[in-house]
């Protein structure tokens, strides 16, 4: 009698595991491609509803998470990349490197943050890097922005159960930037077509792979500290 084909399925643990680990829902928002004029710089932006349980969100919701999810980001590049793209912080500026010094793709300077009531925002401004067209040295920035539905900021409704959510979108968009890849002069529509084709799509999949991640509301502890509340021990360098 012959053999019964099997079926391979997921193993009943590992699924569920899966689940639990996924404690918010992310769905992305179209955002319009941006133009820009020849020779100028470029814009990206990419936005997500991430839908959490309010008994989550609110512990979350501190300039010190803030700081976290900063360093949430640039960690995921490191992992996303399998290590080949490293962040060496210094007190002044943030640097992306390819494997190491000195090969500096972009460094920015030392993260700007901006924490409301129903908004966080942390900033870098670009410095320079050999992704950096030299005009555009000094000009630009990274932002991430997290933003609350006003009334989420309501106190508890005595009816509230544990199973109430709230949805905040989360930005991330590079503004004024200017790609040493578009180039400039006559070869800037060339330069622009092979930006928009590499650069940009590789740096349009990694944001949003890192917006699909933020579902485990999983948060890096700081490697600086600037927004830790006192009396917290310093996470050790690495």
């Amino acid at each position: 009698m012959g053999s019964v084909p099997t079926v391979a399925t997921k193993h009943p643990r590992e699924e569920l595991a899966r689940r639990r680990e996924a404690r918010a829902r992310v769905h992305f928002v179209h955002e319009a491609e941006s133009e820009s004029r020849p020779g100028g710089p470029v814009t990206s932006r990419q936005s997500a509803d991430v839908t959490v349980p309010r008994s989550e969100l609110d512990p979350l919701w501190t300039p010190e998470h803030l700081e976290r999810l900063a360093r949430t980001y640039w960690r995921f590049l490191t992992r996303v990349s399998l290590g080949m793209l490293r962040v060496i912080y210094t007190p002044t500026s943030r640097a992306v490197v390819l494997l190491g010094r000195p090969l500096t793709l972009i460094r920015f300077y030392a993260p700007e943050y901006e924490a409301a009531a129903d908004c966080g925002i942390v900033t870098w401004r670009i410095d320079r890097g050999l992704l950096v067209e030299p005009a555009g040295r000094g000009k630009g920035w990274l932002r991430i922005t997290v933003r609350r539905p006003p009334e989420s900021l309501l106190p508890d409704d005595p009816n509230t159960t544990a199973d109430d959510f709230t949805t905040v979108r989360v930005t991330s968009e590079v503004e004024s930037f200017y790609p040493m890849l578009a180039g400039w002069g006559w070869f800037w529509k060339i330069g622009r077509f092979i930006y928009r084709q590499t650069q940009l799509r590789i740096h349009v999949l990694i944001t949003n792979a890192f917006l699909r991640s933020l579902a485990r509301l999983d948060l890096e502890p700081s490697l600086v500290g600037a927004l830790r509340t006192p009396g917290q021990d310093q996470v050790p360098s690495s």
